[in-house]
C-alpha cells in the first residue's frame, strides 16, 4: 500500500484508498477538465472537494500541494519510477494523465504538438479571457462604471470564439475525428459563456453555430456528464 503520509494535504483530506490517484478539486471549468479526463481514461481515482466557500484552498494543507492556491491538484501514488507524484495546473495534469494512460494525445510527434498547441490556446487565451469577461458580466466587475474593461473582455472573448468556430469547420473535434485533451481542456470553459456567465447574447453566441454544436457534442459524452458533478458538492 502506498504511503501518502509525507503529503500534509492527506491529513485534511485523508485517502480512503492511497493506491489510487487523489484528486483535490471543485467542479469549476478547470476542475471539470481533470474529472472528465479521469472518467474518460478509466484511471482509478478518489475525489476530494476543495470548498472555496470555506477557503479550503487557502489552508496550509492545500498550499503544501499547490502554493498557487488553485484547483485542481492531484497526487498519483504510482508516478514516474513508481514514486508518488504531486502535480498542479490543469493543463499539466491533462498531459500527464494522457501520457500515463496512453489516451487522448496523438502518438505521432506532429499530432502531439498540434494538440498541445490548442491546449495552450485554452490555457493562455480562452480560459483567462472568458473568466475575466465573467467577472465583469456576472460578478463585482458589473458595478464598475467605466465600460472599457468589460468591453475589452467581451470583444476578446468574441474573437476567441471566432477562432474556435473557424477551427471546427469540417471537424467534429479540435483535432478532427479524434477526441483529445485539446477538447477536454476547452469545452468546460466554452459552456460557461452561454451558461454560468450568461453572456451568450452579449458575445453573439448565435453567430458561432459550430461552437454550440461542439459544446453539446462534448457535454453529451458519458464521462462529461459525470465530470460536471465531481467532486460532489456537499
Amino acid at each position: 500500500m502506498a504511503d501518502l503520509s509525507i503529503f500534509p494535504i492527506t491529513k485534511r483530506w485523508p485517502a480512503k484508498d492511497p493506491n489510487v490517484i487523489q484528486l483535490y478539486s471543485l467542479p469549476t471549468p478547470n476542475g471539470i477538465k481533470v474529472s472528465a479526463m479521469l472518467e474518460e481514461t478509466g484511471l482509478a481515482y478518489e475525489p476530494h472537494l476543495v470548498d472555496f466557500g470555506s477557503n479550503d484552498q487557502m489552508t496550509p494543507e492545500f498550499l503544501s500541494l499547490n502554493p498557487n492556491n488553485k484547483i485542481p491538484a492531484i497526487i498519483d501514488p504510482n508516478g514516474p519510477d513508481g514514486k508518488p507524484l504531486p502535480l498542479f495546473e490543469s493543463g499539466a495534469i491533462l498531459v500527464y494523465l494522457a501520457e500515463k494512460s496512453g489516451k487522448f494525445l496523438p502518438k505521432d510527434a506532429a499530432g502531439r504538438y498540434e494538440t498541445l498547441q490548442w491546449v495552450m490556446f485554452q490555457m493562455g487565451g480562452a480560459g483567462p479571457m472568458f473568466g475575466q469577461m465573467g467577472f465583469f458580466v456576472k460578478f463585482a466587475g458589473k458595478d464598475i462604471e467605466d465600460p472599457r474593461p468589460r468591453q475589452r473582455y467581451v470583444d476578446e472573448s468574441r474573437r476567441l470564439l471566432g477562432v474556435i468556430e473557424g477551427r471546427l469547420d469540417g471537424r467534429p473535434y479540435m483535432m478532427g475525428n479524434d477526441y483529445t485533451i485539446a477538447d477536454i481542456t476547452l469545452w468546460p470553459w466554452l459552456r460557461t459563456v452561454n451558461g454560468f456567465y450568461g453572456a451568450g447574447e452579449l458575445v453573439g453566441i448565435e453567430n458561432f453555430p459550430r461552437v454550440l454544436d461542439y459544446v453539446k457534442r462534448c457535454e453529451d459524452r458519458p464521462a462529461s456528464q459525470k465530470a460536471v458533478n465531481i467532486p460532489a458538492r456537499g
